[in-house]
């Protein structure tokens, strides 16, 4: 467990610099996609209350089954969908289950592995009460360094596997990349093999468990940034994220926003 910790703390330094990309770097990367690079998906935050611009837009994505946003007109009204990440468990995914049940929003977990090994019962509930577990692959590699088709594969449906034995069924195919790492054959294969791949359009810096935002810093993000089809990524192992869940949630409804699962984008 400490060197899985480990993992995703120095994953986190990477996490960091996807928040916010400058225009200059949106360029460079969209570039580096089209020419089927690795890079990593990175947010260029322009306007408050409006969509972000990704390193590849939603034209491009789309073609490969691929997601960072979802419907931002306004006529059918405006809808978020939830998302959460998890490589371990450290008390904070029920309260934000409980959260989710009193609002009765449907949510996206992606889980690696050893989530499924260590908290079975966590894995169940959500399940029960109605939320799609997300594959976010076995071991949490970067994933666009994997050009071999079976190895990418492997990561896929060792976790396919687990949670067909813990749960009695087969998993959706939504996938999301590890770190937001990603190259075009990536997306292609993840496509080949039946996924849809999910990035995000709104997120803040919640991953560091011994340094957490405070409920202030992170309803200021996450209410001003907040935009029409958003896919929301978030961390169920913050504490901040458990505490303030039910008023953000409160906050969003109040501004006219109702939470569909990702399922509805497809």
């Amino acid at each position: 467990m400490f060197v899985l910790k480990k993992r995703w703390i120095l994953t986190a330094l990477a996490c960091l610099a996807l928040l916010i990309v400058s225009p200059l770097a949106i360029t460079h990367y969209a570039e580096a996609t089209a020419a089927g690079v690795a890079t990593s998906w990175g947010l260029s935050f322009r306007e408050e209350g409006q969509t972000p611009v990704g390193n590849a837009d939603a034209a491009y994505l789309k073609q490969f089954e691929a997601y960072y946003v979802g419907e931002t007109s306004t006529e059918n009204g405006k809808t978020l969908y939830l998302t959460f990440d998890a490589g371990f468990e450290n008390g904070n995914t029920a309260p934000i289950l409980d959260a989710l049940a009193k609002h009765n929003a449907k949510a996206t977990f992606f889980l690696v592995k050893n989530y499924l090994d260590t908290a079975p019962e966590l894995v169940k509930r959500m399940v029960e009460e109605g939320h799609t577990v997300g594959n976010h692959t076995a071991s949490h590699p970067d994933m666009s360094k994997i050009a071999d088709r079976a190895a990418f594969e492997k990561e896929l449906t060792d976790l396919e596997d687990a949670y067909r034995t813990l749960i009695g069924s087969d998993m959706h195919k939504l996938y999301r990349p590890p770190q937001g790492n990603f190259s075009e054959s990536n997306l292609r294969m993840a496509k080949e093999l039946g996924y849809s791949t999910f990035f995000w359009s709104l997120a803040y810096v919640d991953w560091y468990v011994d340094r957490q935002p405070t409920r202030e810093q992170a309803l200021g993000k996450l209410t001003t940034r907040v935009h029409p089809g958003a896919i929301v990524l978030l961390h169920s192992t913050s504490a901040t994220n458990a505490q303030i869940l039910d008023e953000l949630l409160t906050k969003w409804e109040s501004m006219g926003y109702r939470f569909a699962p990702l399922q509805e984008l497809l």
